[in-house]
């Protein structure tokens, strides 16, 4: 309990206890009667622990004294007190051990040595921790005081006290650095070696967040002028940041504000490793997903993906696009949209003269990056979209404020135009939102309303990746998943959007036939309103027969298989495709097999069969067959 409470004090309270403990051995070893030469030789060493620990001391107390004096400074700080409790707290303990030691020795006689038992075994095993007391200050003021008689230096030798953790060492001395260092190079090299530590092992992670390596590692990101500075910060905490309690501990930090901030503001070299950082912290914390929400991340993301992008605005393209005469409820509803997009304008009009300077600041990094080479515009691109699908993910927030942005517009260019890395991102992106759609009303009538422009680019070019010979697995089940989660948008005549796929059911890549079957079971299943009339166009487009030799497929496909084939027996009972395909005979089969096991079969499963048999009792009195 003592030592917890003295990890309480500050740091000046536990460098004078330290101090005034050794004033007091050194004292109790002069005053010694027995053991007279080890004692002495405890007071040396004392001694010079001593004056090493005012040395340290007188750090202390200037470092702070700069950091009052001089706040303005990115370069001064407080002083990194991490490894001087630490090392500080272990000469404590050995001062007290030597104190009690000597005291002992006060008195001669052989029997006070009888009665206190003391030995040269124990003034030896005193000394040598006193050593190593002094190995400790030795190598602390070799970290915080450097040659050219400020800030803090790399050093890579080991304190006695790390002498099995070599890490613990190494961190302490990076970590300072990073926080006191008094040239900018020093602080690079410190932050490049933490995220090179922290990319090997999590147990080096832990670390480096235990002794405080995240505090330094966002000032040098949000207060640097250096790109490399800010390069190497981001990318020692995306090196940490990869579970969700250590992204909680960023955050904590206030990481967010900061990241969102630089994101506007940086070169586009600090820009794509920071929306890298962006999109770890969104993947492993939903609780940072809104946070970043909060703080707005969504616009510079979707502002940084849509660089050398053309996007018409939804409002001119469908007013260039109507050839009809407009009504007057139409006239109404465009110039409410008109006053409410001038006084938009007019407002971020307002927000750009109060920050001039900043605005110049981002005007300046915008002519850079229209200047950028393509590889770093790519690289851009790919991060920021990953980081949008990252924060989609399960966020109706995130969500919403990509749909009210020209974000799905970009997204849909996108998809149109690219290849590779960046599409793929951009069609996750999408499927995230169409998931959080689905199960949000709200959301899903405001983005992706029928006639909406944004949403019909996206869906047309969701098709077109699922049409395409060329599109891998990957991209056809991110396409397929989000038509699926959009089934409840579609009226009964956009029948195109089911015909692409009821043909992927016949498709060789057994994830994507059954990520179509899935997906063809919403627009069927009793939950959609026109359940009915999409039964009945999945039949239409020679659904039955490719489903049919889906039930042979693997248990995974099966399932999923079987629950489509039920609903169309369901709406469509009295289909001749499902009499002539024997779905009776497959749904009676399946029902007296115990491989298939799946909740939503258990009530489906018999209501299906039931309500076949009502068109089909005894059509087919060889059902067996089937199984053959």
């Amino acid at each position: 309990m003592a030592m917890v409470v003295r990890e309480e004090k500050n740091i000046e309270e536990e460098l004078n206890y330290s101090i005034l403990l050794s004033e007091r051995t050194r004292k109790a070893a002069e005053e010694s009667e027995s053991f007279k030469q080890e004692c002495s030789e405890v007071g040396k060493r004392v001694e010079r622990l001593s004056q090493m620990l005012r040395n340290v001391a007188c750090l202390s107390t200037s470092s702070s004294t700069t950091s009052s004096t001089s706040s303005s400074s990115s370069l001064s700080s407080s002083i990194y007190d991490r490894p001087i409790r630490r090392i500080v707290s272990e000469a404590v303990k050995n001062l007290e051990r030597a104190l009690t030691l000597v005291r002992k020795c006060r008195h001669s006689g052989v029997l006070r040595r009888v009665v206190t038992i003391t030995s040269t075994t124990d003034f030896r095993k005193a000394l040598n921790l006193l050593d190593a007391s002094l190995g400790d200050m030795r190598w602390l003021l070799s970290v915080f005081d450097s040659e050219d008689g400020g800030g803090c230096s790399i050093v890579l030798s080991l304190p006695p006290i790390a002498s099995i953790d070599p890490i613990l060492s190494w961190v302490w001395s990076y970590v300072a650095v990073i926080q006191m260092g008094s040239t900018l190079p020093d602080r690079i090299e410190a932050a490049n070696a933490l995220a090179s530590l922290a990319q090997d092992n999590d147990r080096n992670k832990k670390i480096i967040i235990e002794e405080g390596g995240i505090p330094p590692l966002l000032k040098l990101l949000k207060e640097s002028a250096s790109p490399d500075a800010q390069v190497a910060a981001a990318t020692a905490l995306t090196n940490l940041a990869t579970d969700c309690e250590r992204v909680r501990q960023i955050a904590v930090a206030l990481a967010i504000p900061i990241v969102v901030h630089v994101l506007s503001e940086s070169p586009a070299r600090v820009q794509i490793q920071v929306a890298s950082l962006m999109a770890r912290m969104a993947d492993q914390d939903p609780a940072s997903r809104e946070e970043f929400a909060r703080e707005n991340a969504i616009r510079p993301l979707v502002s940084l993906l849509s660089i050398d992008l053309v996007l018409e605005d939804p409002k001119n393209a469908a007013a260039t696009a109507s050839k009809q005469p407009t009504s007057i409820h139409s006239l109404v509803q465009i110039n409410k949209e008109m006053a409410m997009a001038a006084r938009l304008h007019n407002h971020h009009s307002n927000s750009l003269h109060s920050s001039e300077g900043s605005s110049r600041g981002r005007d300046h990094h915008r002519r850079d990056r229209e200047q950028e080479n393509p590889e770093v515009k790519l690289e851009l691109k790919i991060t920021c979209a990953e980081a949008l699908w990252m924060l989609a993910k399960g966020s109706v927030s995130n969500s919403r404020r990509i749909t009210e942005t020209k974000g799905l517009l970009c997204l849909a260019k996108i998809i149109e135009m690219e290849h590779g890395k960046l599409r793929f991102n951009c069609l996750m992106t999408v499927m995230e939102i169409a998931a959080v759609a689905e199960s949000n009303a709200d959301l899903r009538r405001a983005a992706f309303k029928t006639n909406s422009i944004p949403a019909k680019a996206v869906v047309d070019q969701l098709l077109r990746v699922i049409h395409e010979v060329g599109s891998s697995p990957a991209m056809q089940i991110a396409a397929i998943k989000s038509i699926g989660s959009l089934a409840r948008t579609f009226p009964a005549r956009e029948t195109r959007v089911i015909r692409p796929l009821v043909q992927q059911l016949s498709n060789i890549d057994a994830e994507v036939a059954m990520e179509a079957a899935v997906a063809l079971g919403k627009f069927s299943s009793p939950e959609n309103f026109l359940c009915g009339e999409h039964s009945k166009a999945i039949i239409e487009f020679d659904g039955v027969p490719p489903l049919m030799r889906l039930l042979r497929s693997n248990e995974k496909v099966k399932v999923h298989a079987l629950i489509l084939l039920c609903y169309l027996a369901l709406h469509v009972g009295n289909s001749k495709e499902l009499e002539h395909a024997r779905a009776l005979t497959a749904l009676e089969l399946a029902g007296r097999s115990s491989s298939v096991q799946h909740p939503s079969l258990k009530e489906l499963l018999p209501k299906a069969i039931y309500h076949l048999e009502l068109y089909q009792a005894g059509a087919h009195p060889n059902r067996e067959s089937y199984a053959t």
